[in-house]
């Protein structure tokens, strides 16, 4: 097992990339130049108790991250089918990005080495990129915290307007 790491550094251009997501939509970060800010979160399964909350704090703040021209995508390993019914279940007004083969994670550097009692495995580092209209990255959030996490990230999104 390797440990990746990000080349992505706040204050520049993130490389193009594009993944599946929900609602038959095929992502790709350059459609979104000029259009909108981004915030896309990786978190680790769908329908976990930590994922699910910090999902349901993203979908009730939504309606406030559009106002201020920001998209917000979730990402996972999780299947489509599994994204589909999750986000139907919660009810999430946003999309969710499947990286079945982890090239999404990879880009980004949150699939690392991780340890949990005592077992090493690769997997998903909690984390969360704020991508400005031009495609800069304006803030990065690494092993994220949810509580409050989406609020934090609400309150940097409104100091890009």
């Amino acid at each position: 097992m390797t440990e990746k790491t990000s080349s992505l550094v706040v204050g520049e251009a993130v490389p193009d990339f594009e993944a599946p997501a929900t609602s038959d939509l095929h992502f790709k970060l350059s459609d979104y130049k000029g259009k909108s800010n981004l915030v896309i979160y990786f978190y680790p399964k769908d329908s976990t108790p930590g994922c699910t909350t910090e999902g349901q704090d993203f979908r009730d703040l939504y309606d406030t991250f559009k106002s201020h021209d920001t998209e917000i995508f979730g990402v996972s390993k999780d299947s489509m089918k599994r994204h589909d019914n999750f986000k139907a279940k919660q009810a999430f007004p946003f999309e969710l990005i499947s990286d079945i083969d982890t090239n999404v994670c990879e880009h980004f550097g949150v699939w690392q080495l991780k340890k949990t009692f005592g077992k090493e495995y690769m997997g998903i580092v909690r984390s969360t990129f704020l991508i400005d209209k031009e495609g800069v990255l304006r803030q990065h959030w690494d092993k994220v915290k949810v509580k409050g996490h989406a609020d934090e990230v609400l309150a940097v999104v409104k100091e890009l307007a």
